[in-house]
């Protein structure tokens, strides 16, 4: 069964900054991180771990700003 979890933008900006305050600030270290060095980041969330997936999938499509305006989160949720 599919977890039907709403992330919403709040919740996308929290864990950029979190992404920032570890020290990924750019597109390139937004790519960089991965299973090792994602654990080195202080208070993640599955669900944020999950985020960071969506956002480097959103990032690499050039579709990061709609993203972060929840765009897509219709057609996630069906």
């Amino acid at each position: 069964m599919a977890d039907k979890t709403v992330i919403t933008p709040q919740h996308r900006f929290k864990v950029l900054t979190k992404l920032f305050e570890a020290g990924f600030k750019s597109e390139k270290d937004l790519q960089s991180i991965n299973f090792q060095n994602v654990f080195r980041i202080e208070g993640l969330t599955v669900q944020d771990m999950s985020i960071i997936s969506e956002l480097q999938q959103y990032t690499k499509s050039n579709k990061l700003y709609s993203y972060l305006g929840g765009m897509f989160d219709e057609q996630h949720n069906e």
